[in-house]
């Protein structure tokens, strides 16, 4: 079995059920000052039967009205899962979902300007990358610059 005959899928925790343990270099955020957004959506990654991870999603806002909507996306993997194209496979899943359940017309990520292999992810599952922002994480080291992606409804059609 090639790695793009593995099955990749997001559902909802069970009671109880969290992702396993996925931290990398580029979630090591120190000290927490409180607890994440309430909006904070969460589906596991599951792959062949087994959860390598899971996807997140909050909403993002430019402006007072439901068209100034966007919604953010993240991911954390195992670090066996890594590198397979599995990762993209989930985001590109994740896209879809967002764009069939809510009315959005676009869906946004950002990942650290060396996270190189996040970048060719996002570009593989539709996002295009929109620009630079600088010093908008803070990690344990320091602030760290953004590179930010964005696909958008028209973008799915148009594949």
């Amino acid at each position: 079995m090639t790695e793009t005959d593995r099955r990749v899928r997001l559902r909802p925790a069970e009671a109880g059920e969290q992702a396993p343990d996925s931290s990398s270099r580029w979630d090591d955020w120190g000290k927490r000052d409180g607890p994440p957004p309430a909006e904070l959506h969460r589906l596991l990654v599951e792959v062949d039967g087994a959860v390598v991870g899971d996807v997140s999603w909050h909403s993002v806002w430019y402006g007072p009205n439901d068209a100034s909507r966007a919604v953010n996306i993240g991911i954390s993997l195992i670090p066996a899962a890594r590198g397979r194209g599995l990762g993209t496979r989930a985001q590109r899943a994740l896209v879809e979902h967002l764009f069939a359940t809510t009315a959005v017309n676009r869906v946004e990520a950002s990942t650290d300007v060396d996270n190189v292999a996040e970048q060719r992810s996002l570009e593989k599952a539709g996002f295009r990358r929109e620009g630079v922002l600088r010093s908008a994480q803070g990690r344990a080291d320091g602030l760290h610059d953004l590179a930010v992606y964005a696909v958008l409804r028209a973008d799915l059609d148009a594949d």
